[in-house]
């Protein structure tokens, strides 16, 4: 027989065995993948309209790519690093956000490059030349 539940709906138990296995006592334990999405969306409504819509469109389609996903680490890697990016969104640190070195030298040269494909595109959009590019084009790809 079959089972009906996605790969990250049974998450929540490889969640609940990495909650218990923690030793660090000031870490935060991970979100429930549903929850985290919505709370994520429910933060991008204090953001400016352009950010928003580029935000909600990016968490909706790395979601949906991600909800057939069997492999447990990559699941907890998954929520883990959507669960930092909550928190940054939510203390409004994103402002003041950048890239560590070290988190440029782990990208692929493939993210690499779309990196700086949406660096330029949002300097055309702030400097009011617009973009011809569908936003749905711009994606990362998971290493």
């Amino acid at each position: 027989m079959k089972h009906s539940i996605t790969p990250l709906k049974r998450a929540s138990s490889v969640l609940h065995a990495v909650r218990r296995g923690r030793k660090n006592p000031n870490a935060r334990p991970l979100l429930p993948p549903l929850q985290l999405y919505r709370r994520i969306l429910r933060e991008h409504k204090n953001l400016p309209a352009l950010q928003r819509e580029l935000g909600d469109n990016y968490v909706k389609s790395e979601f949906k790519l991600h909800k057939n996903t069997d492999n447990p680490l990559h699941i907890v890697g998954f929520l883990a690093s959507w669960q930092d990016y909550l928190h940054l969104i939510s203390k409004g640190e994103w402002l003041e956000g950048s890239l560590t070195s070290d988190v440029l030298e782990k990208l692929s040269p493939e993210q690499v490059v779309q990196l700086y494909e949406l660096m330029r595109e949002t300097q055309q959009v702030r400097e009011g030349e617009g973009t011809n590019e569908d936003p749905e084009k711009i994606r990362t790809t998971e290493g």
